[in-house]
């Protein structure tokens, strides 16, 4: 973990607003509140890339925009490909003088998972491979919430979307979730890290570290969507806590190859309390959550192991 967390509380949080009021998000979108903690901690000196998806669509109907530092909307294939492009052509600027050396400018790269996981999977794998100093931040709903609600390879398993749909023969999406971030991981880029922001200063602090480090980082935030997980507005920030209070979302970092845990859990919920909220998992019997159950207490024994002590604790009802 961080020797000093930059933000413990609300009161170490910038006041300065860099994403404004009256975007198109939906009521009760947690995007919002991620770009807008994300944006406090990068300041004005700041780029950000943004592929194709609900945080594009919705901030910027034309002519209008919310964004408050220099932005750009790209593909969603190109995100990361772009970002490396405008991080080599400001160290030509400066080597040629046309910027001073010593400003730094911060790079963001946004995406949502259909442009992560699967459509920009490629052009991300090449900007952590050549090393560009990019913050790649993905924004994950679980699916292609901006064309549909069609399934992505950051659906979870049994999940509803309009692409695995619940029947007689079929629960929803058959596969796993895949594991991006240790995928991101295994180049072996000097910051990695999941968030959520249930827990704001944790989050916040990870984006602050991915933008101080040199080279590539990249920081996973679970986002949840009130349109596609079918839930009331009201829950976000509730269901964003449980995904952590259940570990079927662990936050953990990789720093210089150094993996730790930064929210652990001395007690963990019944992944039952997290689906039961959610419209997603409404068609899941007992022995569907039982088997679900049994996978997080897999992964929740494999990451103890990892760090070497109990981190995310035994199973409370």
């Amino acid at each position: 973990m961080m020797a000093k967390p930059y933000f413990r509380t609300v009161y170490d949080v910038p006041r300065e607003e860099y994403l404004a009021p009256g975007h198109g998000l939906c009521a009760g979108c947690t995007a919002g509140t991620i770009v807008k903690l994300l944006l406090k901690v990068a300041g004005p000196n700041t780029i950000v890339v943004n592929a194709t998806g609900c945080v594009e669509v919705s901030t910027t109907p034309f002519p209008y925009t919310s964004w408050k530092v220099p932005w750009i909307h790209v593909a969603f294939e190109n995100t990361a490909a772009v970002a490396s492009g405008i991080e080599s052509a400001l160290k030509a600027l400066k080597a040629k003088g046309m910027i001073d050396p010593a400003k730094r400018i911060n790079i963001i790269a946004l995406a949502g998972d259909g442009g992560t996981y699967d459509i920009g999977f490629q052009a991300l794998s090449g900007m952590l491979e050549r090393g560009h100093k990019v913050m790649y931040v993905l924004y994950d709903n679980e699916a292609y919430m901006n064309t549909g609600i069609q399934r992505s390879g950051g659906t979870p398993e049994y999940a509803w979307t309009t692409t695995t749909p619940v029947g007689k023969i079929l629960k929803g999406k058959v596969q796993q979730k895949k594991p991006i971030a240790e995928i991101v991981a295994a180049h072996r880029i000097p910051y990695v890290a999941t968030a959520n922001p249930g827990y704001f200063a944790d989050m916040m602090n990870k984006f602050k570290k991915g933008l101080e480090v040199e080279g590539p980082s990249f920081v996973h935030v679970l986002q949840p969507c009130t349109t596609g997980w079918k839930f009331d507005p009201r829950y976000g920030i509730v269901l964003a806590r449980l995904a952590t209070e259940t570990a079927l979302w662990i936050n953990w970092q990789q720093e210089e190859g150094q993996f730790s845990v930064t929210v652990s859990v001395p007690r963990r919920k019944h992944v039952k309390h997290y689906f039961e909220l959610q419209g997603r998992f409404s068609h899941l019997t007992e022995e569907d959550i039982e088997k679900i159950q049994k996978e997080v207490d897999l992964e929740v024994d494999r990451i103890n192991k990892l760090v070497g002590r109990t981190v995310i604790g035994p199973l409370v009802e």
